[in-house]
């Protein structure tokens, strides 16, 4: 499955759209990671925990958002975009794009 920011695949052509897909993925973070977080927050540097967490989301996500183009018969996702939105103790990762069939050019 290819998965692009684009609206296109360099080499390919579009033969078909197949319509919008999404993946979501809504994390929470545990007590620890949440303390170590806020005492990062009040004296500064990383918090590795919520990177760890934001990248594992950001895989599952786009991992749906591939499972459900195939769903529709497509082998590439193009125009993907990601976003992240936190909302009590919550992440929620989003992946969006449109599901395409591409043929590699001749």
């Amino acid at each position: 499955m290819i998965v692009t920011t684009t609206n296109s695949v360099e080499g390919y052509r579009v033969e078909e759209y197949l319509g919008v897909v999404a993946g979501e993925v809504v994390s929470g973070i545990n007590m620890f990671r949440d303390i170590g977080a806020g005492l990062r927050n009040m004296f500064g540097g990383r918090s590795a925990g919520y990177e760890d967490e934001m990248q594992s989301a950001r895989q599952e996500c786009l991992a749906e958002m591939g499972r459900r183009a195939e769903e529709l018969g497509a082998n590439a996702v193009i125009g993907a975009s990601l976003g992240y939105e936190t909302f009590e103790g919550m992440i929620m990762t989003v992946a969006s794009g449109t599901a395409v069939r591409i043929r590699r050019d001749r």
